[in-house]
């Protein structure tokens, strides 16, 4: 009798670790995309940078900048007035304070549905994003452009685009956080895609308003998406692993 159940439990183990291994495998090629992927944003957001210091990006940034503006009056953002407000409240999304509500409701609504590990990485993604941000701008110390009055209040260096960068950092990590909670496929696909969309529009506003130069919106992209990146990586090595999308 004992032998017998000794067979069935080590039939149980043979067909049970094949299972396992793959799942393992499956993780470890999971992150190791991730780390990629993390490893692309950074080299671009460096790339930039160099290019940026060695003045590569002047003609471009300056076609770009100009191209949004009134060949009449650079001052002028092209569209009308009702549109140029429409587009502070856009950069708006991209702000200190616009940011750290969504935080902070974010890891709220994590705690409550018991979900400890996203509120942490949520919560340390943007405070470490925010410092990152900061000692990067000090940095390079590259000034504001100077074509074109600004349309927002500026008080920090210009490389690279703080709003961009901590737009990307929250809104994609958030993305990220509940996809990872969330089975149904579709809601996956809508969170990512309005994700993509706030950060997109809140980087070209920072153009629009003459506050920052393409190229500095461009390095808080990939920063920030790298950034976000990591926080996914950290969110598996924690021990969480995403829901299996429904339809």
């Amino acid at each position: 009798m004992a032998d017998q159940t000794a067979r069935r439990e080590e039939r149980r183990a043979v067909r049970i670790w094949p299972v396992i291994s793959t799942l393992h495998r499956r993780i470890e090629s999971r992150t190791l995309i991730l780390l990629i992927a993390a490893a692309a944003g950074v080299w671009t957001f460096l790339n930039v940078g160099g290019e940026v210091t060695e003045g590569e990006t002047d003609a471009f940034d300056r076609a770009v900048l100009l191209a949004l503006r009134s060949p009449a009056d650079v001052n002028d953002p092209l569209g009308p007035r009702s549109f140029e407000e429409a587009m502070r409240d856009v950069t708006a999304l991209g702000g200190f304070t616009v940011l750290t509500i969504v935080t902070v409701v974010g890891v709220l609504a994590f705690l409550l549905h018991g979900k400890l590990r996203h509120a942490l990485v949520l919560a340390g993604s943007v405070l470490s994003a925010q410092f990152v941000s900061e000692f990067a701008k000090s940095l390079y110390d590259r000034a504001r452009p100077d074509l074109v009055s600004h349309g927002s209040y500026v008080y920090s260096g210009s490389f690279p685009s703080g709003h961009s960068m901590l737009s990307a950092a929250t809104y994609l990590t958030l993305a990220m956080l509940i996809s990872s909670v969330e089975q149904t496929r579709g809601t996956k696909r809508m969170v990512y895609g309005l994700a993509l969309i706030l950060m997109v529009a809140v980087g070209v506003s920072r153009v629009y308003l003459g506050v920052h130069w393409p190229s500095d919106v461009l390095g808080g992209w990939a920063l920030g998406a790298a950034w976000s990146l990591l926080a996914w990586i950290i969110l598996l090595r924690l021990g969480s692993r995403p829901e299996p999308p429904r339809d």
